[in-house]
């Protein structure tokens, strides 16, 4: 064999010995994928990302994917004639919109679990609704009704643990119903975080538009890779955080509080970021973790 053909294969045996003590730890532990932007609406960075949770299964990991479907939405809305319309991030959604919202997110994750599936791992795809695992109730906007939005009161995990013992991967679309079983819509960042805390994952990745948290967005050089739960609290205090980054700072600091061992916003535009991430010493996202580790 050729010097240069052997180094690639060594090459290769490093990259797996490296990731080694990362399998070993996180063996049979839960970790909650929240899947939207970019990423999904890619069709090669899809697949991609379909590949690195397929191979997190595969290799001992017990992962549930929470996915969102925005863009989707908003391009089904166009079709009927309206705009979508958004208040501090959140969709406003009258009754049609609410309609083609489950919809919507019932066709992606139909296609997600195909794509799962395909791989050689056995999927389910549920909503919130099913075996009422989201509890909801009205969000509100600044004080502002907007519609059919719903904000997370409560989390019933017997489904998702019943599907995990089964060797199932599960992947949950976001939405979920009050007392009187009135259907809304939930953002794809909130169920993740609820379902995280709920089942106490060891780990919840947020595929984002972005790198990482930066102290100042238009100085790369400022780019934070770890970060403890006071240290993030910090950064929020400080006010130069601002826009979709601020409730997903906040989601990440409340869930680790609440038991989740370490938080990741991850670039889904970088192929394979979760894999770089969870099995590379350096990671290529910002981790949070506990003020006390």
């Amino acid at each position: 064999m050729e010097p240069v053909e052997m180094n690639k294969l060594l090459s290769k045996a490093e990259v797996l010995i490296e990731a080694l003590p990362y399998i070993q730890k996180f063996n049979r532990k839960i970790i909650v994928v929240k899947y939207g932007g970019s990423a999904m609406s890619n069709p090669e960075l899809q697949k991609n990302v379909i590949k690195d949770v397929t191979l997190l299964k595969l290799v001992g990991f017990k992962p549930i994917i929470v996915h969102g479907g925005g863009k989707e939405i908003s391009r089904w809305i166009e079709k009927t004639g309206k705009k979508s319309e958004f208040v501090n991030g959140l969709r406003v959604t009258d009754e049609e919109t609410m309609e083609i919202a489950e919809m919507v997110l019932g066709k992606v994750n139909k296609s997600l679990v195909s794509m799962v599936q395909e791989l050689g791992v056995r999927a389910v795809g549920i909503s919130g609704k099913d075996g009422g695992l989201l509890k909801c109730e009205k969000k509100y906007a600044d004080g502002k009704d907007i519609g059919f939005v719903g904000n997370v009161v409560g989390v019933d995990t017997k489904i998702l643990l019943d599907l995990l013992e089964k060797d199932f991967l599960p992947i949950v679309s976001p939405i979920g119903f009050d007392d009187d079983f009135t259907s809304y819509n939930i953002n794809a960042d909130d169920a993740a975080c609820a379902i995280a805390k709920a089942v106490k994952a060891e780990k919840l990745a947020f595929l984002t538009d972005v790198e990482g948290v930066y102290r100042d967005f238009n100085d790369k050089s400022t780019f934070i890779s770890r970060m403890t739960v006071d240290e993030a609290n910090d950064l929020l205090d400080s006010g130069v955080i601002g826009g979709g980054m601020l409730p997903k700072l906040s989601g990440c600091i409340s869930a680790v509080k609440e038991g989740v061992n370490r938080v990741h916003i991850l670039d889904g535009r970088i192929a394979h970021c979760l894999l770089l991430e969870i099995f590379t010493n350096e990671g290529i996202g910002t981790c949070f973790y506990g003020d006390t580790e």
